[in-house]
């Protein structure tokens, strides 16, 4: 089962920059100007933006702590975690998966040193960490490929009911048929992954960015961070996982040939030719997140000419298939289809019929919400717009005081700060969730900048940035803010993390849209 992941989607055709406003930075009295644009008062627009401060509120910083720095907070508890992922699979609620992942996940780490003085350098920009997910075994084609803890699970399982099966078919080799079993455990999940490199290679030709490949419950998932720009491209990397299946079961079957069956390699190549076959059948079927499902979704997307129509389809049909495994494949082994009679499918049998059928049609029936929930993540992610959703900021020098930082704040009808060394060129950005730590009657004596973090080149980011390039920049270096630039490197405002994951929400909650 291929998964495509991450937070990623197509560059759209109609992603245009906003139309440019005059910068938000407010320059403090007293204090220098961060930049040559003359302060007109214009606060950028935010009409359009999914979700941001209110544009007409005479609140400032001080006003605002409480609530965005317990939004910040709550980012920097998800910055490290990993997440169930655009990638199809997985994490989406509010912000999922992959979006939650790239938006939700930008937390200040905890050993940068905050700024005392306009002369201190921030540290390099960090590589954001790899994502885990279990064991790590290798980087085929560059790619890292995880075991997940379940795979354990499963591999104990498939050991467990082939070792039963071997003491039918050679009961010559005792205990040891349990270490044949547990190496065609190992066998089987290898062809797995063959059918998800093949995913990946399909990816990389392409020129679509894979996250990982991990092997875990039930089969392996690879976490592609782009949706295929065309349905012809959607529709082969689905199917050449399926294809490889089929070609080792080919491979398996021509080897079998001159071994004798009621020997070890034959059994081990038997079973091997089998489960690569039902590997290939159970993801063609035309469902998402199976690989069929994505084919039916690239037919669909192909008719309609839209991406969207294709994965309603597809989603659709994987709950119809969800349904019919759960009721259908205990239906299957009582009526003796499978090769049972109904004499042998009962008590325990049954009971794990039942139960293997529920996880299958958990597994498909979840997969295919999450499907529906990240087409329409892609659909709104090109509304999150850094010149929308910035912050209004004021410059403060290092010397400045935390109360009277916030008093100018206030009176400019800002909500975020900047500090800046005597030439107005930014040093660092104040932390919201630092202020709230701080109690009014020690504010006086407090210096802004105490509370600040080191900007980094990571963390200037640039007032036309959005959607999908807007994530990926946020996600290459993990803050709670960041410190959003002109081209001509003018200050423009304070992005916040909190901020975009609201957007996210907010955007979620959109019905998607019925035109083409």
């Amino acid at each position: 089962m291929d998964v495509s992941g991450g937070s990623g989607q197509p560059r759209s055709g109609d992603d245009e920059p906003a139309e440019r406003h005059p910068g938000p930075a407010a320059p403090a009295p007293g204090s220098p100007r961060p930049g040559p644009a003359p302060d007109d008062g214009h606060r950028p627009e935010t009409s359009d933006a999914p979700a941001g401060p209110d544009p007409d509120a005479d609140t400032g910083v001080a006003a605002e702590a409480g609530t965005d720095a317990q939004a910040g907070t709550d980012a920097e508890a998800d910055g490290e975690r990993g997440r169930p992922g655009p990638a199809e699979q997985q994490r989406t609620g509010g912000l999922s998966h992959a979006a939650l992942e790239t938006a939700a996940a930008h937390d200040s780490h905890p050993d940068r040193a905050l700024a005392h003085s306009g002369t201190r350098q921030g540290p390099p920009p960090r590589r954001p960490r790899e994502p885990g997910g279990g064991l790590l075994m290798g980087r085929p084609f560059g790619v890292p490929v995880y075991v997940a803890p379940s795979w354990f699970l499963v591999a104990a399982l498939i050991t467990w009911v082939f070792g039963g099966q071997l003491d039918r078919v050679l009961p010559e080799l005792g205990a040891a048929r349990y270490l044949v079993s547990l190496f065609f455990a190992v066998a089987f999940y290898a062809s797995v992954l063959v059918h998800e490199l093949a995913h990946t290679v399909a990816a990389l030709r392409f020129g679509l960015p894979v996250r990982r490949i991990q092997l875990q419950f039930f089969g392996g998932v690879s976490e592609i961070e782009k949706e295929a720009e065309t349905p012809g491209r959607e529709f082969v990397l689905a199917f050449v996982g399926p294809l490889l299946s089929l070609i080792l079961a080919g491979v398996f079957y021509l080897a079998l040939q001159p071994v004798e069956p009621a020997s070890v390699p034959g059994v081990l190549l038997a079973g091997l030719m089998i489960s690569n076959l039902i590997v290939a059948a159970f993801n063609l079927l035309p469902g998402l997140p199976l690989d069929g499902g994505r084919m039916l979704r690239a037919v669909v997307w192909k008719i309609s000419g839209r991406a969207m129509t294709g994965t309603v389809a597809a989603a659709w049909v994987g709950r119809a298939l969800a349904v019919s495994v759960l009721i259908g494949l205990p239906l299957l082994t009582q009526s003796g289809a499978l090769g049972t009679t109904a004499e042998d499918s009962v008590g325990m049998d049954t009971v794990t019929d039942a139960l293997l059928a529920a996880i299958l049609a958990a597994i498909i029936w979840t997969g295919a919400g999450n499907s529906l929930r990240m087409a329409r993540l892609r659909e709104h992610l090109p509304e999150l717009r850094a010149r929308n959703l910035t912050r209004r900021a004021v410059p403060v020098e290092t010397d400045t005081s935390l109360s009277e930082a916030l008093r100018r704040a206030n009176a400019a009808g800002a909500r975020a700060l900047v500090v800046v060394d005597g030439h107005g060129s930014p040093l660092s950005l104040v932390r919201e969730s630092a202020i709230v730590g701080v109690p009014e009657h020690r504010r006086p004596w407090v210096f802004a900048s105490e509370l600040a973090q080191d900007l980094t080149d990571g963390m200037r980011v640039s007032a036309e940035l959005a959607g999908e390039d807007l994530l990926d920049v946020l996600r290459a270096t993990p803050a709670t803010e960041y410190l959003v630039v002109e081209e001509t490197g003018e200050i423009y405002g304070v992005l916040s993390a909190a901020d975009v994951e609201r957007a996210f929400v907010k955007a979620m909650a959109r019905p998607p849209a019925t035109s083409s």
